[in-house]
């Protein structure tokens, strides 16, 4: 019989409402929540072009702890592992639209498709333009060809930095929008898992894996990836992952990209260490110049030990959004001049 998983909690039925107290909180003033379960910023600028991001909880600081400077504008926030309702999207939309319409960016799952969808239907009746960027990253959901029905996983981050500076610095919407279009055409990511995580009002695992087994390729969720296998070196593992992610754009000699390690949970920051000397081994035999990189916390699936690579593939335009300052409780960075 399997350990209940041990949470620092008070009631798990409300933990997502707490959480989200805190968070705000933690912003110092920069965000306030609203009466529905979403979180904005303080101050929008009058005649900005909103950026709104969400998506289920429990994949902290994703989506709503990125919130701020450069980043995303709102989040609509779900239950644990659940889209948001209509009508929190809809009040968020509401709440951050400034006169310049509204992109919707989030992963790729059908429950935040069709409730983004209808948000964005109530938000058209009123005569509130929106426009939607789907995160479709993960490179073991589906073949290329099907890129539509891939999920999104931790490349969230490096869409969310590039869109919400380009919502900061452009005023129109469909410019915001082919930016978001052009990032997520060179965005790859795959990830691996060694443990399950936990749904806190269940306090049972995801999935089950063996002791010595691990599953290349599975989603934020304990969705199945494309294998289950023995645990290998973390330079065998990093292999099989850097080959599928690599050949599915194809990246190629002469890219220059930036580079995301992320950790689903509960894997230390020495095995991203490890994982992140191989990647960067991998990208200059193949001459492909990393501009940037964060190895870090970003998406998670609770206590999930494992970690995922994202590429995306750069230029002059990217790479200036990408450098500019962010400022937000799960993510900050300095300008890069």
């Amino acid at each position: 019989m399997a350990k209940p998983i041990k949470k620092i909690l008070n009631d798990p039925r409300r933990a997502v409402d707490e959480m989200l107290d805190g968070l705000v909180l933690a912003s110092d003033g920069r965000t306030k929540r609203l009466a529905v379960d979403a979180i904005v910023k303080s101050e929008i600028p009058d005649g900005k072009v909103a950026l709104l991001i969400g998506g289920g909880s429990g994949h902290e600081p994703l989506f709503h702890g990125f919130i701020g400077e450069n980043m995303g504008d709102g989040a609509a926030c779900g239950q644990f592992f659940a889209a948001p309702s209509p009508h929190i999207v809809y009040e968020a939309a509401k709440a951050v639209h400034r006169g310049k319409g509204i992109l919707f960016l989030y992963g790729n799952y059908a429950g935040d498709n069709m409730n983004f969808d209808i948000g964005a239907e109530m938000l058209a009746d009123e005569g509130v333009e929106v426009r939607t960027v789907r995160v479709t990253d993960d490179v073991a959901a589906a073949p290329p060809e099907r890129m539509h029905d891939r999920r999104g996983i931790a490349g969230d981050l490096l869409m969310i930095r590039v869109v919400g500076a380009a919502a900061a610095h452009l005023d129109r919407l469909d410019e915001v929008e082919r930016v978001a279009k052009k990032a997520m055409a060179g965005l790859r990511s795959m990830g691996v898992a060694v443990l399950a995580g936990s749904i806190p009002e269940t306090g049972k695992l995801t999935f089950d894996l063996a002791d010595d087994e691990i599953e290349i390729g599975m989603g934020a969720h304990g969705e199945a990836g494309i294998s289950r296998q023995k645990l290998g070196t973390a330079d065998e593992i990093t292999d099989q992952m850097m080959e599928k992610i690599l050949a599915d754009l194809p990246f190629q000699a002469g890219d220059e990209v930036a580079l995301l390690i992320n950790n689903l949970g509960a894997t230390t920051m020495m095995e991203m260490l490890v994982v992140n000397r191989r990647v960067r081994q991998i990208l200059a035999e193949r001459g492909i110049t990393v501009h940037r990189s964060d190895v870090g916390t970003w998406v998670t699936s609770q206590e999930m030990a494992g970690l995922s690579i994202s590429l995306m593939r750069l230029d002059g335009e990217l790479k200036r959004y990408l450098d500019m300052p962010s400022r937000s409780v799960g993510y900050s960075s300095l300008e890069v001049k």
